[in-house]
């Protein structure tokens, strides 16, 4: 499988309305893992659906060399193991429909049973250890126990993703495309995903934030304004890669910015002179008592010679400000978050939220979870996807009443972002919905500050239903972390899933302003650690306990 390979030749799509997604892109994905970044909304998935031949391209084309297997985005699974996976998972399949092994199970069962047919051995082929194999493929899954006749419904979503892998991985493809993978994981089911990729040696292309998995990679494909770029090594060397890039154009930007000034400088102090040459040649000249005629004469010359300066100096002009147009185009966009939030400081030591005996019918162990948070520390609740996590978390809000126990809160003020980011009025503008935050604050006062958090101009005065994923949490932690009665403990779920790596650091450069304490439900490492978490809790088998990292989840 070490020549397997993607080919993308002056490939260009465009959407229904027109609207282009690629012009003439063109690149070529060696054997090797690869991993493909861009924000949100740059068509990410859109090109893997090109290569899968999901998309059919206006022009150009796209050419895959060997098996090719795809798993997108979505929580999809596949149908016979011949054909790619595609289409909505549907909870009336099996485990073994899923993985595209149900006719072959069903043939080995019949002529065990005494069926001999030709049916059966044309259906098994060289598949008499698909049981074997499927079980050492679901083994390295974290998936062992499934029952092949288990019906799909009764999966956890980040089970149906595992399966969803197995599936690919028995069609043992030469080249795979994997979009998101690591979505709806748990942390215990990613490391075992991180595990089998590293075994890969086909052709792998990977699209994800998850930057734990971007640093397993061989290699790191930036799309970037219709363009695909390639950095060696993995995922911190391309962000060093891209660091020194961006040092090397704000340097060059400031040269040019120099060369510019100095030759505007030059350009006025030289027309400064030539007037005064011609205010001196003219006073000369009259006083000479010069024949008109032959003044005149001499007056044209010193001018045009003047002309003839002026337009040099004026061509130096021009040329240092497109050297200074063509810098700034190689400097990219700064999306960081600058912030200070003294409003929202906890007294440290102080108790939050203390919650005894806490019951969750089906969740919570006897004699019930036991959590006190005291400002301001940083938590991490972690645990296997279904351990109750979400339901503590609406607990700790008060959005959802414990089934038994005793809640003591602080007084100040919690906010609590679930998944769904529903705080805010979709129908209002950003500005609207700060201003219903926190209607106290000046309305100068409120586009300062949403400038910061890289609302600016007319971008402020969008709608919420219109944004992105990355946009609208953005949108909510300005109305959240300053509204009038700024939140003395913070509540998040699941923050950075579906967040672009741009967005993600966004969140974890406010998160890093915040003053006050937060519990992070979340299975990214590299999040966790940005953040400086400072608690561990792992939430399994209905009991709460501490630990002194992620590594005990």
């Amino acid at each position: 499988m070490s020549d397997a390979f993607i080919i993308v030749s002056n490939l260009s799509f465009s959407w229904p309305d027109d609207t282009p997604v690629f012009t003439g892109l063109s690149f070529t994905v060696a054997a090797g893992r690869t991993g493909l970044v861009a924000p949100n909304g740059a068509g990410k998935s859109t090109l893997l659906k090109l290569i899968a031949g999901e998309h059919r391209p206006q022009g150009g084309g796209v050419s895959v060399e060997g098996v090719l297997g795809y798993l997108p985005q979505t929580l999809t699974i596949s149908a016979p193991v011949s054909a790619p996976v595609s289409g909505p998972a549907s909870g009336d399949l099996t485990v073994a429909e899923v993985l595209g092994i149900a006719p072959v199970i069903a043939a080995l069962d019949a002529i065990e049973s005494g069926d001999a047919s030709e049916e059966h051995f044309a259906t098994i082929g060289n598949d008499w250890d698909i049981e074997e194999r499927t079980r050492a493929q679901l083994d390295r899954l974290g998936l062992g126990g499934l029952a092949f006749d288990r019906s799909l419904r009764t999966l956890s979503g980040g089970q149906v993703v595992s399966l969803g892998l197995a599936a690919q991985f028995l069609r043992r493809p030469d080249v795979l495309l994997l979009d998101e993978p690591t979505n709806n994981l748990d942390l215990d089911a990613r490391r075992r995903l991180y595990d089998v990729l590293g075994e890969w040696n086909g052709c792998l292309l990977v699209v994800s934030h998850d930057r734990a998995l971007l640093d397993r990679m061989d290699r790191i494909a930036e799309l970037d304004q219709g363009e695909v770029r390639f950095y060696g090594g993995n995922f911190t060397a391309y962000e060093e890669a891209v660091r020194t890039q961006q040092e090397a154009a704000e340097r060059t930007v400031r040269s040019a910015e120099q060369e510019l000034k100095r030759e505007k400088r030059e350009m006025q102090q030289a027309r400064e002179r030539a007037d005064r040459r011609a205010s001196n040649a003219a006073r000369n000249l009259k006083n000479a008592g010069l024949p008109r005629i032959f003044a005149g004469n001499m007056k044209r010359g010193a001018q045009e010679s003047a002309g003839r300066a002026g337009q040099t100096h004026l061509a130096r002009v021009s040329d240092a400000r497109a050297r200074l147009e063509e810098a700034g185009r190689a400097v990219r966009d700064d999306q960081r978050i600058a912030l200070q939030l003294p409003g929202t400081n906890v007294p440290a030591g102080r108790t939050v939220f203390l919650g005894q005996r806490l019951q969750a019918r089906g969740l919570f162990a006897e004699p019930g979870v036991d959590l006190e948070i005291r400002g301001p520390e940083r938590i991490a609740l972690i645990g296997p996807n279904g351990a109750g996590k979400s339901t503590l978390l609406r607990m700790i809000s008060g959005e959802l009443e414990p089934d038994g126990g005793t809640i003591r809160r602080a007084g100040g003020r919690v906010a609590y972002l679930s998944q769904r980011l529903d705080l805010l009025d979709v129908e209002r503008t950003v500005a609207e919905n700060l201003s219903a935050f926190a209607p106290g604050m000046q309305e100068s006062e409120r586009m300062n500050l949403l400038a910061r958090f890289l609302f600016r101009g007319s971008r402020a005065h969008l709608p919420v239903g219109v944004l992105s994923g990355g946009e609208r949490l953005r949108a909510t932690l300005a109305c959240v972390l300053c509204a009038d009665e700024a939140p003395q403990l913070l509540l998040l779920d699941e923050p950075t899933n579906n967040l672009d790596l741009v967005s993600v650091g966004q969140l974890e450069s406010a998160l890093g302003a915040y003053e006050g304490a937060f519990v992070v439900v979340s299975h990214d490492e590299r999040f966790l650690a940005e953040i400086n978490v400072g608690r561990w809790l792992e939430l399994s088998g209905g009991r709460l306990v501490e630990r002194g990292g992620p590594a005990g989840e």
